[in-house]
């Protein structure tokens, strides 16, 4: 749909939906994770939406005093599952309960956007000065399940082989299909009493020149893809190999990458916490450490960034690190900054609201100013 389209009829609910599959697709969620529109009917009209870290009672009540048609809230307000739907209480269904009769969508994007180009993790990599990176562990594409074809069959039949085969679905690639390998090579079989073979006799061994036909298929073309191949092949039991394929890994959780620098720890803490104000900052490793090499993983790093094989010069860059994982990385020699779980995660709201504001002409697009650390210094 194009700019014009849009700014010709007021935005609805699905257009938000679309606006953010855009910037960060579900399915780079984790697995355990529940992203996406979470409460709201895709066919109302939006014209606020307000943006939070978290849904809280002073989130909702600034919501329905703005009018808000929409809440993107990062953490997701549903995320185990919900029995009851009642209110007053004082867990998350009364607060879920309180959006939906006043008409307020929630919309989640949490680990999806972590994962997503231009995220959080992105985002404090570039404050820390990084220019390359790689995801700390890859997500895992369901949208590529696809499955290499193999089949063996004599040269002058492998064309109406490969052709029903593509009629059936297989040899797509990106945007050219009619995909497939060729190579030649020699076939040896052994027609036993009671078989009617194609080629040469029973009770012998025959040698055939055959060509190996390689063949991409999704794994949902699979059966009609092998019921093309039977149906054509000239053998009465043809040859063929089936391989799933693992697709090429493209976003996930996570960043690693090498500073611009080498500096201390505590001067690339000042720096980010200075930049993203955040107020309660804290550090593994001592204040003079050298470190040139940064993990980042905003948030609750958990126990991901004891997987890369730290050492001295490390710095792992998150939210909230627990006790014994601060030990672990300490025994390491690497050295760790915890900014704070909310304050991480803070600062992509503002570059999502710019980001949106193309795609959505005529919402208004506003931070929550309810919405707030929950720590503070006493």
């Amino acid at each position: 749909m194009s700019k014009q389209k849009k700014a010709e009829r007021p935005a609805t609910v699905s257009d938000f939906e679309l606006a953010m599959e855009s910037i960060a697709a579900t399915k780079l969620a984790q697995s355990w994770d529940n992203v996406g529109l979470l409460v709201g009917d895709r066919s109302a009209i939006v014209r606020r939406i307000l943006f939070s870290i978290d849904l809280t009672q002073a989130v909702v009540e600034e919501a329905t005093r703005a009018n808000a048609d929409a809440l993107f809230c990062y953490h997701p307000p549903i995320f185990r599952p919900i029995h009851t739907l009642v209110s007053p209480g004082t867990g998350m269904e009364s607060l879920v309960l309180q959006c939906a009769r006043n008409g307020i969508a929630l919309y989640s994007s949490h680990t999806a956007l972590d994962a997503a180009e231009g995220g959080t993790n992105d985002l404090i990599a570039e404050l820390c000065g990084m220019q390359e990176t790689i995801p700390l562990e890859y997500v895992d594409d369901p949208g590529k399940d696809n499955v290499k074809v193999v089949v063996f069959v004599p040269g002058e039949h492998a064309d109406r082989v490969a052709n029903a085969a593509f009629a059936a679905g297989a040899g797509v690639i990106g945007d050219y299909t009619h995909c497939s390998y060729r190579g030649k090579g020699t076939g040896t079989f052994f027609a036993t009493e009671g078989t009617n073979p194609a080629i040469g006799k029973r009770g012998r061994v025959e040698r055939v020149d055959e060509l190996r036909v390689e063949l991409v298929a999704p794994r949902s073309r699979l059966p009609a893809v092998v019921a093309a191949i039977r149906n054509t092949h000239p053998y009465e039991e043809p040859a063929f190999d089936l391989y799933p394929l693992v697709p090429p890994p493209a976003r996930g959780i996570g960043r690693v990458g090498f500073l611009p620098r080498k500096t201390t720890l505590a001067t690339l803490a000042r720096k980010l916490s200075g930049r993203i104000r955040a107020t309660n900052s804290s550090i593994v490793g001592r204040r003079s450490c050298k470190v040139h090499r940064a993990i980042i993983i905003v948030g609750a790093a958990g126990s991901l960034p004891l997987r890369c094989g730290l050492g001295a010069g490390d710095v792992i860059v998150t939210g909230e690190i627990r006790h014994h994982d601060a030990l672990a990385i300490a025994r390491s020699g690497a050295c760790a900054i915890a900014l704070g779980h909310w304050t991480s995660e803070h600062p992509i709201l503002s570059t999502l609201v710019r980001r949106l504001r193309s795609e959505l002409p005529g919402v208004a697009l506003k931070l929550a100013r309810s919405d707030c650390e929950p720590f503070a210094r006493f």
